[in-house]
């Protein structure tokens, strides 16, 4: 069955707008928990403008799940991961100027250093996942790097102006995570995905989590992080395997 795993950045987000101690990510991560998440996401950005150093080792700590780790793939988060020992480091892209992430890891064009990157943090026996687009080198990249999975950037499905665009977009998503499987990589999928645009997955074999955040906080916001998880979790947990 897929999971949910929830990402609670934004709640950060709400906190750091007022520089204050409320709302507190790491009671969202136990609430998250208690509604049905079977994973907690946090990205550690090098600017720090969400979650900060306290919230992963408090997460970490804590967690009764699983803590995944997002980053990027920097000699400073390095040593935070291993020193945290999340379930799973997730290595994205990182800009500044971005207000979230604006697409996948070029992992093609990192290759040699990716490798010798992936192989330090497993070594602590951490696994190892890369968000990437739905591009087929850079599934065969993922293999080549010995990463554990990938998670497919599914914001061009999300933001697709036309029904045309996001059947396409959703078809390119189906057919890397197909192939990605077919090498030994485990495979989630997140960006942009909310209450409506997931049910389109309802069908499709072989995700093991969804990462959602900016939607399930969203809606915390009017009807409370428990109801608004818990509805989360019970849909995707009515898609087949």
């Amino acid at each position: 069955m897929p999971l949910l795993a929830v990402n609670v950045d934004h709640v950060a987000t709400i906190r750091q707008a007022r520089q204050t101690i409320e709302p507190d990510p790491v009671t969202a991560a136990h609430l998250a928990e208690l509604a049905g998440a079977r994973a907690i996401i946090v990205h550690l950005r090098e600017d720090r403008r969400h979650i900060q150093d306290r919230d992963v080792e408090l997460i970490a700590r804590t967690v009764k799940t699983r803590l995944h780790l997002e980053m990027a793939a920097t000699e400073e988060m390095e040593g935070i991961a291993r020193k945290t020992k999340p379930h799973m480091v997730c290595l994205v892209p990182e800009k500044r100027e971005e207000l979230t992430t604006e697409g996948g890891l070029d992992v093609v064009g990192q290759q040699a250093r990716l490798t010798d990157y992936i192989a330090r943090i497993k070594g602590d026996g951490i696994k190892v996942s890369l968000f990437i687009d739905p591009d087929q080198a850079q599934v065969d990249a993922a293999v080549a790097v010995k990463a554990d999975y990938i998670e497919l950037h599914t914001g061009a499905y999300a933001d697709a102006p036309t029904p045309e665009d996001a059947t396409g977009e959703f078809n390119k998503l189906v057919t890397a995570s197909t192939y990605a499987r077919t090498l030994g990589l485990r495979v989630n999928l997140g960006h942009g995905l909310n209450y409506d645009n997931i049910y389109a997955f309802s069908k499709t074999h072989g995700i093991s989590e969804y990462s959602i955040g900016h939607s399930i906080v969203s809606r915390a916001v009017l009807t409370g992080f428990v109801e608004a998880v818990k509805t989360m979790a019970d849909i995707i947990a009515g898609f087949c395997d």
